[in-house]
């Protein structure tokens, strides 16, 4: 029962079966600004399944979507968010970075990017802070009206659990890149009662995914470009592929 409610929750089901699901990176990062409202309505304009995006907590505890702790590489100004009042933040530019067309365009509040969500959509927030952004997270989530809507990952282990623990309708995921001790992560992540592991693609093969599926938890994989490498993951029949160009690859596949 768990697994079908997880599966039903972040993923798209036809039929009674599963089908993979498209996660725009960032928004639709291969066209837009990564982590902006513009990337987001354009991944929804174009047939994602879900946006994913990562968050930061500011000086004055505003939640920003932004992927680096530092803006310098998408504002040009070199301002640490933790360090920076949501205010002086909202002021950089961080859309001309990808294209002029965007200038102007801001390091969204977390709202902003939730009202995006259409019905039937799923927005990946993933955390890449530390718990100290979990109340004021709690707070944005239960105003937002989306709340079912909403999917939870981080590469820290402790901020997940933690997450799962207050928000234990949602599907939260751990994310990682490393192969060393993946098995014994797995086991973990079911016994704390995580819904699955958002792992790099090169770390998914089929023991992976059978393990996986043995314990009641979803694969997705992250960041996929490659049609080649999109077929392979499909066979594997694991349940999202993350990527730049979500509606290409659909298209290609």
């Amino acid at each position: 029962m768990k697994y079908l409610l997880t599966l039903a929750a972040i993923f798209l089901v036809s039929s009674g079966k599963a089908q993979i699901s498209f996660i725009a990176h960032r928004g639709a990062s291969y066209l837009a600004p990564e982590n902006t409202v513009a990337a987001a309505k354009l991944a929804w304009e174009l047939g994602a399944d879900a946006v994913e995006l990562d968050i930061h907590l500011s000086k004055d505890n505003r939640i920003m979507v932004i992927h680096d702790g530092n803006t310098k590489r998408t504002t040009g100004q070199d301002m640490n968010v933790a360090e920076t009042t949501a205010d002086e933040l909202r002021q950089l530019d961080a859309g001309s970075f990808k294209n002029e067309k965007y200038r102007g365009e801001k390091i969204p509040f977390l709202e902003e990017m939730i009202e995006t969500v259409p019905s039937g959509k799923k927005l990946v927030i993933e955390i890449k802070c530390g718990k100290e952004i979990l109340p004021f997270l709690k707070e944005i989530v239960e105003k937002s009206g989306k709340k079912e809507q909403l999917t939870f990952i981080a590469f820290d282990w402790q901020t997940i659990a933690d997450v799962k623990k207050l928000f234990p309708e949602n599907n939260c995921y751990w994310l990682s890149s490393v192969k060393d001790g993946l098995a014994e992560k797995i086991k973990e992540a079911s016994e704390i009662g995580l819904d699955g592991l958002d792992l790099h693609y090169t770390l998914i093969d089929d023991k992976t995914v059978q393990m996986a599926r043995k314990l009641n938890l979803t694969i997705v994989a992250w960041t996929v470009d490659s049609v080649e490498e999109a077929q392979r993951l499909k066979k594997l029949q694991i349940q999202g592929i993350t990527s730049n160009r979500p509606d290409w690859l659909k298209e290609q596949l």
